[in-house]
């Protein structure tokens, strides 16, 4: 059975900028709920949080970089005690809460290609609006290991991106969390790059930044985008150089 959290106030919302493509199997649902204020000053919202990694099912692909973003998802899930056990919109989800805020996770199991196929309807169906709908993937233009949190962006030719922004129906305003993977050296075929396992040193580097990531994601869902996420960039951009 799956266990959704609720807080002590809630009230409804709808999302109807999302077509919910496909009736999902388990009719469970998340409220969305009221603002509270915390004692030490933060406001946290209670609103449903959907995150996403984004990567290609089975064996094959495991541990290649282009499924870093399925890795962080099971690091979350992992540490937050949130059990991926249940298909629904072609996806691997796992129904649970960090802290007190309801989140889904989930591993699109359609291939990276087609990631969108999952995330429209499952923010459809659990009322995610797009600010809380947090994908996780794996970022060239980034050295390995480096994270980058935005509350926004383009797809920056990422196919698995542009899949979900197309069944977003073209929005980009909704947060994303960057996992470096560095590019392809010389002229080696980006593809052949993005399915290759991480060298020794690399793997160490990546699994570092996943530790790291954990408590990122902990903080953009409690606190949002604020003075802390802006902090952690800064140090992730900065974090290989030796003073």
């Amino acid at each position: 059975m799956l266990h959704a959290v609720y807080a002590p106030k809630s009230c409804s919302i709808s999302y109807s900028r999302i077509p919910c493509y496909q009736k999902p199997l388990a009719p469970t649902r998340l409220r969305v709920s009221v603002s509270l204020p915390e004692p030490n000053g933060v406001k946290v919202e209670f609103t449903p949080w959907l995150i996403v990694g984004l990567g290609n099912p089975g064996n094959k692909y495991h541990g290649t970089r282009h499924n870093v973003g399925f890795e962080m998802i099971d690091r979350v899930s992992q540490e937050e005690g949130i059990v991926l056990n249940t298909i629904q919109s072609k996806a691997l989800i796992g129904i649970g809460s960090i802290g007190e805020v309801p989140v889904v996770l989930a591993k699109p199991q359609a291939y990276m290609n087609f990631s969108g196929e999952s995330v429209g309807p499952l923010a459809a169906y659990y009322q995610v609006p797009l600010r809380h709908i947090l994908l996780v993937y794996d970022e060239m233009s980034l050295p390995n290991g480096i994270l980058r949190l935005q509350p926004k962006g383009g797809h920056g030719h990422h196919n698995g991106m542009k899949s979900v922004m197309e069944h977003l129906n073209g929005r980009r305003d909704f947060p994303r969390f960057c996992i470096g993977i560095g590019n392809p050296p010389g002229t080696m075929d980006m593809k052949a790059y993005l399915l290759q396992k991480f060298s020794d040193t690399e793997r160490k580097q990546v699994d570092a930044a996943l530790d790291q990531g954990v408590a990122a994601v902990r903080t953009v869902v409690l606190e949002g985008f604020g003075s802390r996420i802006s902090r952690f960039n800064i140090g992730q951009k900065y974090k290989y150089h030796k003073v």
